[in-house]
């Protein structure tokens, strides 16, 4: 099944981007924004998706301990799903900045 996926990287200063670019544009995908592309891609098991992409991607690209990954699609269902493929959530910079009730300790 062909599926759209959004595709968000964060590889860091010296992260294997030429081996990405070079993955991403003979998948023919569109620059959506720093660090964002879409694209369209077959896979043979929809419900495996983010597995086999991952297994693409890790046969292409040579990732660091740090690099990310993150994968938005919509399940045979229609729903929005998204996952980090490679790579994990870290706390976010803007944490912190907004507002906040403190409770009082009485």
């Amino acid at each position: 099944m062909n599926t759209t996926i959004w595709l968000s990287y964060d590889l860091g200063v010296k992260g294997d981007y030429p081996s990405l670019y070079s993955w991403l544009d003979n998948h023919n995908a569109v620059e959506c924004g720093d660090n964002v592309a879409v694209f369209k891609y077959e896979a043979s098991d929809e419900d495996k998706l983010p597995e086999i992409l991952k297994h693409d991607l890790e046969s292409n690209v040579a990732f660091g301990q740090s690099d990310r990954i993150y994968i938005i699609w919509k399940n045979k269902q229609g729903l929005n799903k998204g996952r980090f493929i490679v790579g994990k959530r870290k706390a976010s910079p803007w944490q912190g900045y907004g507002e906040s009730e403190v409770e009082d300790d009485s």
